[in-house]
């Protein structure tokens, strides 16, 4: 199977600056400057046979940039084709993996009218999942901390994924106005029953023993531990994934589900979002909070009445498509979806969602259309809808890669 190969621009410097030397000067280290600190979005530690992704934005809990999708494009392709690489490892800086992509700067950057700037993002994070799910090296993510959105767009994925008991993951983009995306519809459609269904619309979170538990996670481990991981995985040389497999669980720790756990409802959140439609859903959770007045059907039905409407009707769409969808499907539809939801020809609420739950810092969004029965099915069908003849679709390399998951 053929890899991609990195593709190299050469930057060209200003010719104002030409024949102004102490300007040009100043422009070529503001310029180094400037790519030092995008470099270091994205760190590399080297391993005895691997290398290490690091995720380093701590400040914004490591929020995906175009940058970092490139970077980490550019990384993996030529990791890939090292022959003294075994396996890849990837990981996040502070309390976070990584809380998903950097949506206010996508808001700002929309509002300044830079709508190219967006879809770059969305089509070479897209383009970095597709590789990873059809990476030819064994792959470890090191989930320690706040996971949601894009950050498990970029570890899902790949061959591992180590929870801790400092593990947060969620899905919560109807609770912004978008839709679960960076191949969300592939990895949340095929879990058990109508997990996904719930998981997507809710934007509940999961802790690490209930992502084990459900399998978005492989493996476990207390945060305590992930030093002495780290030093094995420093150690180890390999490239089968059974014994990556293997020196994970020996380094890992068991664990088990307690009373409050999700896998003890499993049946009443089939039974309520088996549904058809959300409307059946909200009656259905309705009816058994009536009954059982459990606080997580008291707390599903705040959140789902506090989402996006129409975001509630895409997403549980996108949900339903992508469990007979391959992962390179899911993620063309996606970006389709992204793309028409940032373009606000049909709603604005994906900007309304940021800039009042983010920007503003968790007000009551204002949205549009207001309610689901106002959130028509001609509108849900134009998010699923080809772009028009001038917008390019995403392009995977299917030809090239194909996938294993």
């Amino acid at each position: 199977m053929q890899t991609l190969k990195a593709v190299l621009l050469a930057r060209r410097s200003s010719p104002a600056l030409r024949f102004l030397p102490s300007s040009r000067n100043l422009s070529v280290e503001t310029t180094a400057a400037r790519e030092d600190d995008l470099q270091n979005q994205v760190l590399v530690e080297g391993k005895a046979s691997a290398r290490a992704a690091i995720l380093n934005r701590p400040s914004v809990l490591n929020a995906l940039t175009t940058t970092m999708a490139l970077r980490l494009k550019k990384l993996y392709e030529s990791w890939e084709d090292n022959s003294d690489i075994g396996f890849v490892v990837m990981k996040g800086s502070g309390r976070a993996f990584c809380a998903g992509g950097d949506v206010v700067n996508l808001y700002r950057l929309l509002n300044e009218g830079r709508v190219e700037d967006c879809k770059d993002f969305f089509r070479n994070l897209y383009m970095f999942i597709y590789i990873l799910g059809t990476y030819l090296k064994p792959h470890v993510a090191i989930l320690d901390g706040i996971t949601m959105g894009g950050g498990a767009g970029v570890s899902v994925p790949g061959t591992f994924r180590i929870a801790t008991d400092r593990t947060i993951f969620a899905t919560p983009e109807t609770l912004i106005g978008f839709h679960p995306d960076a191949g969300a519809s592939f990895y949340l459609s095929h879990l058990t029953g109508h997990l996904g269904e719930y998981l997507a619309l809710t934007g509940e979170k999961l802790n690490g023993v209930d992502m084990l538990a459900v399998g978005l996670a492989t493996h476990f481990s207390m945060s305590a531990r992930l030093g002495w991981i780290d030093e094995r995985l420093a150690k180890l040389v390999t490239d089968d994934p059974s014994v990556i497999d293997s020196s994970l669980a020996q380094y890992g720790d068991v664990v088990y589900p307690d009373k409050k756990s999700i896998v003890h409802r499993l049946e009443m959140i089939d039974n309520c979002f088996g549904r058809e439609t959300v409307e059946e859903i909200i009656d259905a959770l309705e009816s058994e909070a009536a009954r059982s007045n459990q606080e997580w059907c008291i707390s599903a039905l705040k959140k789902l009445k506090e989402a996006s409407p129409l975001s509630l009707k895409v997403s549980l769409r996108s949900i339903r498509e992508g469990r007979y969808q391959t992962l390179d499907e899911c993620l063309i539809r996606e970006y389709r979806m992204s793309l028409h939801g940032i373009l606000k020809h049909v709603s604005n609420d994906f900007c309304e969602g940021v800039h009042a739950k983010l920007v503003e810092n968790n007000l009551a969004p204002k949205w549009d259309p207001p309610s689901l029965d106002r959130a028509s099915e001609d509108m849900v069908d134009y998010y699923f809808s080809p772009l028009d003849e001038f917008e390019p679709e995403l392009k995977l390399p299917t030809q090239l890669r194909e996938a294993f998951i």
